[in-house]
């Protein structure tokens, strides 16, 4: 795993080297093991340095920066990559899985490998097979090949989404990066709000499709590639998208049995690595199920969780936010080494402005327990194995998916008023200044979740909601989760997002994913042999900490402070009666907004950061 950023120019004319330096050093936590550059001028060819740039005025008309994580093939596998005769050049970020038996099928084809590594195997599957390759791919990942032949840049996610890849255009230059701060490091890079992500933020606490909190930078969508070529013009496409496919109607038992062929595959296939791994383990089915299979590989493997002290004061769905007891237990029962860290009301503003840093804008939840337990797990592994995408595979959500019935219309009304956090279009403009109104009085967030829609091709109402899920709320819990991991230079894998496994998983019916109110059955059959009774059967638990009542009580100057404070009013994104309002409601216990204050909080950290 490790941190990408670069510049092609594409106009006849050089941009500084030195920038590419910059746009590496930002992001020097997601890779510390090395660090290198590639530069190309049409006059001089390829020059990789190691570490230090000469000359870092001097100009390139493309360039790469490279920070390495090293995990497999370590003492190899360094980046910038080239291939056999140097005209092709990569520069990637993540693991594929499957990459030995790519390697064999090259090989038969009569490439030749110089390392051990998956990256040289991308290369090559790259050269052989062009953009047709990515579905190939099983495994997270965003990279970028140059092609000096063609003078042609072409960049590149994993078809759900794991690794981020941000790019720009701007002054005939195509910049990307794996974090938005890298492009930023762009002299003279605008730096502007974009107010439709604001008002889809206020409303679903996430923002769909290629928009980011920043005007002038996009996200590439998960499955797609894009290229770019010396006359500036781009392409881009999607390898991979959700399709109708044939439910599996078998009975019961028979899918369980399959499903729990392919989750122990999609667990063991990750454990792949030169370095020690781990698994995050809350106790809960999720991810006792990845470290249930994992410990079988990896004895005294190394778990994780994040425990909280929950005030005496807390109301009744706040008391069973601490998971500690039952994740000790579970480690016990499984022969783990089991860690934990425990919050309580001072680590929410001790990391928040670091957190706000790391995410580079605002995103979905409350994540600053994610810090916390990431830094955690770099104290003794550099690799673990998380639970996300669980829920948006089998229904977790069974408040929200038990729902909406009914026809296609009436059901995408329905569920996009499922997915309002916050506010929908009409009440937000009590809470939007003039100016922000006026900005957004075109844009309808209903239109969003349409857009979406249009990927969803089942009348299988429950296998149509949790499309939905995968595709935006899943998509922005792994945004996080790969910024706050990476944060402290641990790469995070998640099993639940195998190829295979995600494509076996859509085939199931809605009815045994969510069966009689009772969430992930299918999944719970197919656990039985992994992990006890009162594990399978545990009430549903997200991994949050109980906020509302710190905000209430111990945090409350310091909420108001942020959020109401003269630095946040005076930028008249917001009315300061409706923030003053929603404060007043929080505190009285009339509402809980603990969500809408994190983001409110993290929003102004973002101007802050990033805008002043």
């Amino acid at each position: 795993m490790c941190g990408i950023a670069g510049i092609y120019r594409f106009d006849g004319h050089l941009f500084e080297r030195g920038t590419i330096k910059r746009m590496g050093d930002v992001i020097a936590h997601r890779g510390p093991d090395d660090h290198r550059y590639l530069f190309w001028t049409p006059t001089q060819g390829h020059t990789l340095y190691r570490h230090s740039i000469q000359a870092p005025e001097q100009g390139a008309a493309l360039g790469f920066a490279h920070r390495r994580l090293a995990i497999i093939d370590v003492q190899g596998g360094h980046q910038p990559m080239p291939n056999a005769d140097e005209t092709c050049w990569i520069c990637y970020n993540g693991e594929i899985y499957n990459y030995l038996e790519l390697r064999e099928s090259l090989i038969t084809k009569g490439y030749t490998f110089q390392t051990q590594c998956d990256t040289e195997t991308i290369l090559h599957l790259f050269e052989a097979e062009d953009t047709e390759a990515l579905d190939r791919l099983n495994g997270i990942f965003a990279f970028a090949i140059w092609d000096s032949r063609r003078r042609e840049l072409v960049l590149a996610r994993d078809r759900f989404g794991v690794k981020p890849l941000y790019y720009a255009v701007y002054n005939n230059m195509l910049i990307f990066a794996s974090e938005i701060k890298a492009i930023l490091e762009v002299p003279g890079f605008p730096r502007r709000p974009d107010p439709l992500t604001i008002a889809e933020h206020f409303t679903f606490q996430n923002h769909f499709g290629d928009r980011t909190f920043f005007k002038d930078i996009k996200l590439l969508p998960p499955g797609h590639w894009l290229r770019c070529n010396a006359s500036g013009e781009i392409q881009s496409g999607a390898y991979w998208k959700m399709r109708s496919v044939e439910p599996d109607r078998r009975d019961e038992t028979a899918i369980a049995e399959e499903l729990s062929f392919h989750f122990e595959r999609a667990v063991t296939r990750q454990l792949i690595s030169e370095v020690p791994v781990g698994t995050y383990l809350s106790g809960g089915m999720d991810t006792g199920g990845i470290s249930a299979v994992a410990v079988r590989h990896l004895p005294a493997m190394h778990t994780f969780t994040c425990g909280f002290e929950v005030p005496r004061n807390a109301d009744d769905l706040e008391q069973y936010f601490d998971e500690s007891r039952e994740s000790f237990s579970l480690a016990d029962l499984l022969g783990t080494q089991h860690h934990e860290v425990r919050l309580d009301s001072t680590h929410n503003f001790a990391v928040m402005q670091q957190v706000a840093w790391a995410l580079d804008e605002p995103r979905l939840g409350i994540s600053y327990q994610n810090w916390y337990t990431n830094r955690l797990v770099r104290e003794h592994v550099t690799v673990v194995l998380g639970g996300s995408g669980g829920d948006e595979l089998f229904a977790g959500y069974p408040w929200r998916h038990g729902a909406v019935q009914g026809d296609s219309e009436e059901w995408n009304l329905a569920y996009y008023q499922q997915w309002i956090r916050f506010f929908d279009d009409e009440t937000k403009t009590a809470l939007f200044s003039d100016w922000l109104n006026r900005e957004t009085v075109h844009f309808s967030t209903y239109d969003s979740f349409l857009e979406v829609m249009k990927n969803v091709h089942t009348d299988d109402p429950i296998n149509r909601a949790l499309c939905f899920d995968f595709q935006t709320f899943l998509h922005g819990l792994l945004v996080v989760e790969d910024k706050l991991s990476m944060a402290h230079s641990v790469e995070s894998r998640v099993p639940f997002l195998d190829n295979d496994f995600v494509d076996f998983v859509l085939r199931i019916p809605g009815h045994l994913k969510l069966k009689e109110g009772q969430s992930k059955h299918i999944f719970k059959q197919a656990m039985t042999r992994l992990l006890p009774e009162e594990t399978l059967h545990r009430r549903k638990q997200g991994f949050t900490p109980p906020d509302a009542t710190w905000y209430r009580t111990v945090l409350r100057a310091e909420v108001t402070d942020l959020i109401l404070g003269k630095q946040a009013v005076s930028r008249n994104y917001f009315r300061p009666e409706a923030l003053q309002q929603i404060v007043d409601d929080h505190m009285q216990g009339r509402r809980n907004y603990r969500f809408l204050l994190w983001s409110l909080m993290i929003f102004e950290w973002w101007n802050r950061l990033f805008l002043t």
